[in-house]
């Protein structure tokens, strides 16, 4: 029995109560490409998108901003043959003043475009993610 057989096959949500061990164990499972990638210490959009692109073994183009990582996780992935289906993480998304809510959404938006993207090809592409605790944001 799939421990993502009530997820939905296309979409991105917080990690919550998955961990990241089992999330790998389950891509292998299903065949899945397992895309991880821990953020953590990174500041910026180019940080954030430099560290995914670095993480995922994407060419160097692809980390340069925002639109250049949808880019690969659509067209270029695409362009590359048929592909099983797609299981990623993001871990701990930074919460700074140069990666605001805004930031995040955004980033967000790109997977969220991806996981479209692949849902008319019937591929799956779930994504899960976690943000940084900020340990100086007042209580």
């Amino acid at each position: 029995m799939s421990m993502l057989m009530r997820v939905p096959s296309n979409l991105v949500q917080s990690i919550r109560a998955y961990r990241v061990p089992e999330l790998q164990e389950e891509a292998a499972r299903l065949g899945h490409h397992f895309l991880y990638a821990h953020c953590a210490n990174t500041l910026t959009k180019q940080q954030v998108c430099a560290r995914i692109g670095e993480n995922f073994y994407f060419p160097k183009p692809c980390s340069k901003n925002f639109d250049a990582l949808r880019n690969c996780l659509t067209n270029t992935v695409a362009e590359a043959g048929p592909q099983p289906g797609f299981l990623v993480v993001l871990e701990q998304l930074p919460s700074t003043q140069k990666f605001d809510k805004e930031a995040r959404e955004t980033l967000l938006d790109v997977f969220r475009d991806a996981a479209e993207f692949w849902a008319e090809k019937k591929v799956p592409f779930r994504v899960f993610y976690s943000f940084e605790v900020d340990l100086t944001a007042p209580r």
